[in-house]
C-alpha cells in the first residue's frame, strides 16, 4: 500500500488561481498531472484523517502528514440543482468516494461534466479544477474527483 508520505508539496498546478484552501490537496508530480489529499495519520490507532487535524479526535495523538486518494470509487452521490455557492456551477455534484489506497471515505467535489455518467461503484481519480470561488471571491482551485478511463488506458474524463 503506498501512502504517498511526503514531506513537502511539489508545486500545484501551474495557475492563477490558488487553492481554495492551503494544504488541502496537493501534485503529486512536477507537471500537476497527478494529485492527492492532504490528510493525517495516527500510528497509535491506526486510522486516516481528511481534512488533517491538529491531533488525533480518538486518542489525542500526534498526527502525521499523509498524502493520499489519488483514486477511489463513488460509494453515493447526489447532484444538488439549487442555487450553488461559492459560485459553484449549476447543477453540481458532491459524493463519497472511498480510496483505494487508505480505508477512507471522504466527503468531495465531483466534476460537473460528469453529471450524466456518474454511478454508484464509477472508479474516479482526483484532479483540481478552476471550480467557482473561495471564500473572497476569488476564482480558484479545487479538488475534484473525476471519472477514470484508466480500464480502457484513457486519461481522466476531467473537464479540466
Amino acid at each position: 500500500m503506498n501512502h504517498h508520505a511526503m514531506p513537502a508539496a511539489p508545486r500545484l498546478q501551474e495557475s492563477k488561481f490558488p487553492p481554495v484552501v492551503p494544504e488541502l490537496f496537493q501534485a503529486l508530480d512536477d507537471h500537476a498531472e497527478r494529485h492527492g489529499l492532504v490528510g493525517a495519520y495516527c500510528a497509535s490507532c491506526d486510522r486516516y484523517f481528511f481534512p488533517a487535524a491538529g491531533q488525533c479526535p480518538a486518542c489525542y495523538g500526534t498526527l502525521q502528514r499523509r498524502v493520499f486518494g489519488e483514486h477511489g470509487r463513488l460509494y453515493s452521490f447526489t447532484v444538488v440543482r439549487t442555487r450553488a455557492p461559492f459560485a459553484l456551477p449549476e447543477p453540481y455534484a458532491v459524493g463519497y468516494v472511498d480510496l483505494d489506497d487508505v480505508p477512507l471515505r471522504v466527503f468531495a467535489l465531483l466534476d460537473p461534466a460528469a453529471i450524466p455518467d456518474l454511478a454508484v461503484g464509477a472508479r474516479l481519480v482526483l484532479k483540481s479544477m478552476q471550480l467557482g470561488e473561495n471564500a473572497l471571491a476569488t476564482p480558484c482551485l479545487r479538488p475534484v474527483f473525476c471519472l477514470s478511463r484508466a480500464a480502457s488506458g484513457e486519461e481522466p474524463a476531467c473537464a479540466a
